[in-house]
């Protein structure tokens, strides 16, 4: 059409868009491990779109992708858009089903509906980006309070935590595994107190053995003994992982620490942590008991459920308030 008349209707500024658009793709290399940038384009053009979505900003990095701040055009909705570059990260034979597995994951993660849950709009696949539109949250993830400089007070903490177990609750009686809690991943408001438990799937996506660049399957400080062994895990991991998010969150440091990978995972997996109380003495002696519950290397010796676990760290943060709040 643009060869017989360039000047029909819009068609001249829709070619222009389309090339402006493909030179952001090539521009854009070298970004998160060869991610595409959508925004490295230089001069006036418009806005890029992935999908529906129109790219306003870059508002973030992880390790499989960028996260964009989007808008839907169509209805004026603000969303966050990860973007996970699969054809990067897996050979061409393993692609395919690198691909099925994330529309599945990403499918099941979208069925979630439970208020402390980041809610999943759509998914789908351009310019050898796969992408996940969820709402756009206000606040910050958790990671900046992990600090023991910039701790939140422990009833705070406490209320965090069993919130989180509560949405894991919900996910778990669907068969649903986060496999990938930590602080990072959950949201915190601290003026509205919203949180919200982000990333359902993510890990499973990369799931594999044969990815290009050797995607770790959750993070290993924070991953429980059964995950790290290779086993087939439940919702009792998860509820380690979060026992350790917990810890850190109300000390300032992980309960395991090593200075090797191989160090790390003997100690996770063989290794009692130091108990709660002698680095926060001030805290009343049943959420040294909780959490050593959370972090027990026996499943079966754990909290069976979230909400076995939101409940005894409810009647914890009651004795707490009456003892008054940490200093």
């Amino acid at each position: 059409m643009a060869e017989y008349d360039l000047d029909y209707k819009d068609l001249r500024q829709r070619v222009k868009r389309s090339q402006n658009l493909e030179e952001t793709l090539v521009l854009g290399r070298g970004g998160v491990r060869g991610v595409p940038n959508l925004l490295s384009t230089e001069g006036d053009v418009q806005k890029p779109m992935l999908g529906r979505y129109e790219i306003e900003k870059e508002i973030g990095k992880g390790a499989m992708g960028v996260v964009y701040l989007g808008r839907d055009p169509k209805i004026n909705r603000v969303v966050a858009i990860k973007t996970i570059p699969l054809s990067e990260e897996f050979e061409d034979e393993d692609l395919s089903e690198a691909k099925e597995r994330f529309f599945r994951e990403a499918e099941t993660a979208g069925r979630l509906n439970h208020p402390n849950i980041v809610t999943i709009f759509d998914v789908g696949e351009e310019h050898d980006l796969a992408y996940i539109a969820m709402e756009f949250l206000e606040g910050d993830h958790l990671n900046r309070n992990t600090k023991a400089d910039n701790l939140l007070p422990a009833t705070e903490v406490l209320d965090i935590i069993a919130r989180t177990a509560d949405a894991l609750h919900y996910a778990h009686k669907q068969n649903i595994v986060h496999r990938d809690i930590k602080p990072a991943n959950i949201m915190y408001e601290p003026v509205s107190k919203s949180i919200k438990v982000t990333d359902f799937g993510i890990a499973r996506i990369t799931d594999s053995s044969k990815t290009k660049t050797g995607i770790v399957l959750g993070t290993p400080s924070y991953m429980s003994p059964e995950q790290l062994g290779g086993k087939q895990v439940d919702g009792r991991s998860d509820l380690f992982s979060l026992g350790v998010t917990c810890y850190q969150l109300l000390s300032g440091q992980l309960p395991f620490q090593a200075d090797s990978m191989g160090s790390l995972m003997f100690k996770i997996a063989n290794e009692a942590p130091t108990p709660l109380d002698l680095v926060r003495p001030d805290l009343p002696s049943c959420l040294n008991t909780v959490i050593s519950k959370m972090l027990t290397k026996d499943p079966d010796q754990r909290f069976q459920t979230g909400e076995e676990l939101a409940n005894e760290l409810r009647r914890c943060a009651t004795v707490l308030e009456s003892d008054g709040e940490a200093a």
